[in-house]
């Protein structure tokens, strides 16, 4: 068997939940009921609270409602890349109609998205800082300068970021190579792919500052 994690519970909407978030994420699982023995291959175990007493496993992550199933998902690539916790994680970003977003842990593409509003960008990437230990782990996002609204969506980042991250914005030329598939989605986010991979000049980060400046 390839699958190498294991969805334990025999809860329903937990389980319909689960199962369809990593189908979507292409992720292979195997079911068990609580209590089963446990497949030599499963890397990590996903139950419920409820359940959880019932799982003898040493990787087990614990269901907690579908506003944290994003979440939850993002884990579950970190213990399937053998991490307990990243060096570095970096958001790429390509501004536009459509904003391509990919997020980088330790160099592995582990999110990529499109975007279609500022407030869906910050949330989107909201959603993967929960998961990051900043003591442990630095947290870049890069932004592409190819269209003016970057300057809208960098001081929306600004501002809505914890002051742990680091902003910058390098220069977009030469991201947009032609596709053999012709697919807009793919395009943006094969450019905020490698906007990730390029340095720029650090951004300024006000709510940094405001920061500094309480504490002095």
């Amino acid at each position: 068997m390839k699958e190498k994690v294991a969805v334990a519970t025999v809860q329903g909407r937990a389980y319909f939940l689960l199962v369809n978030a990593l189908r979507e994420q292409g992720i292979g699982f195997v079911s068990l009921m609580p209590g089963e023995p446990m497949p030599t291959k499963v890397k990590v175990v996903i139950t419920t609270e409820k359940e959880k007493s019932k799982v003898n496993y040493e990787k087990i992550l614990v269901f907690q409602g579908e506003e944290q199933l994003e979440s939850l998902i993002i884990e579950v690539k970190k213990l399937l890349l053998g991490k307990e916790t990243y060096e570095k994680m970096v958001v790429g970003i390509d501004p536009g109609e459509a904003i391509g977003l990919a997020v980088l842990a330790d160099g592995k593409v582990i999110e990529e998205s499109n975007c279609y509003s500022s407030h869906e960008l910050t949330c989107s990437i909201l959603k993967v800082l929960k998961t990051v230990n900043f003591d442990a782990t630095s947290a870049v996002v890069k932004i592409g300068n190819g269209v003016p609204i970057y300057r809208e969506l960098l001081e929306d980042l600004d501002y809505s970021l914890p002051a742990q991250v680091t902003l910058e914005v390098v220069s977009e030329a030469g991201t947009n190579r032609p596709q053999k598939v012709h697919s807009r989605k793919i395009r943006h986010i094969s450019s905020a792919i490698r906007i990730a991979g390029r340095n720029g000049p650090k951004y300024t980060r006000r709510k940094t500052i405001a920061s500094n400046s309480t504490t002095q």
